[in-house]
């Protein structure tokens, strides 16, 4: 227990500042860390923001906690970072979250019941939250956009190597044709156009190794290749296809930066800061 008054009555020692993973209750296959600002009273009536950090394929979700912790501190916020698995049901798969459902996991909805979990514990304003994802981060929080834009208040999109496009020419995950079918909800524009948008990048970021680009890749459907051949290509196509209707993006490219998600983080902090600031 921490020998300081309001922590340690309810809440242990390592329910504040850096905590372990908690398995998620509805589903202990997966499991969340978090990060409390040093001054979170257990008795105390001060509310906090919430900024979710969606990991990488590589699964350094601590790697950006961890790096958020300054912007927490300074802008009063807890901050939230998932681990979904490598491996889950099919051992080895890696990708099993990016798009949203595998097998019987949403893993949106698997998000939404940690927020759920955190908000019952602290005091924390959950209703409508931040979140941030790079690479495979990044093709979770575009699409979690889709279904849940009435649980944004900004997202910050890095990098991903695969987008979905505004387009109902072609099946999920390169459009939008079958979504409903799929997520029993039309997608809202209006509801995305009231959350405020980054797309982030680094200048030098244009490897295409780990994407698909062409019929021989695994994972390729029709129309894989149809936002460009890298990621910077298609991060712009997924900016026109935001602008096309009307949704304002935010486009940072950080010069001298390859594809590395830790070295992006200063504009998303500012991006974060001032989508806080601006909050009714």
């Amino acid at each position: 227990m921490r020998d300081r008054p309001g922590h340690g009555v309810t809440l242990s020692y390592y329910d504040f500042g850096q905590t372990p993973f908690f398995a998620l209750q509805a589903d202990q296959r997966v499991s969340y860390c978090l990060y409390v600002p040093k001054d979170y009273e257990e008795d105390g009536d001060k509310t906090y923001g919430l900024a979710v950090l969606m990991h990488g394929t590589g699964r350094t979700a601590t790697a950006y906690r961890d790096g958020f912790m300054d912007f927490a501190e300074a802008n009063d916020c807890i901050l939230l970072a998932p681990l979904f698995p490598a491996g889950l049901i099919s051992p080895g798969e890696l990708s099993n979250y990016k798009r949203l459902a595998f097998h019987d996991m949403r893993f949106d909805l698997l998000l939404l019941a940690m927020v759920d979990e955190v908000k019952a514990k602290y005091r924390v304003r959950a209703d409508r939250f931040l979140m941030f994802g790079f690479s495979g981060g990044g093709h979770f929080v575009h699409r979690f956009l889709y279904v849940h834009p009435e649980r944004l208040l900004g997202v910050s999109i890095g990098a991903p190597g695969s987008v979905t496009l505004l387009n109902w020419d072609y099946d999920w995950w390169v459009g939008l044709r079958d979504f409903e079918a799929r997520f029993g909800r039309p997608v809202d524009l209006a509801a995305m156009r009231r959350v405020a948008v980054q797309m982030v990048i680094g200048g030098d970021d244009t490897e295409t190794w780990e994407i698909v680009t062409k019929p021989t890749d695994p994972g390729w459907m029709d129309g894989a290749d149809l936002a460009g051949g890298n990621r910077q290509e298609r991060m712009r196509s997924l900016r026109d296809s935001f602008e096309r209707h009307g949704i304002a993006v935010r486009h940072d490219i950080v010069p001298g930066i390859g594809h590395e998600g830790t070295r992006v983080l200063e504009p998303v902090k500012d991006f974060f800061a001032h989508t806080l600031a601006a909050a009714p």
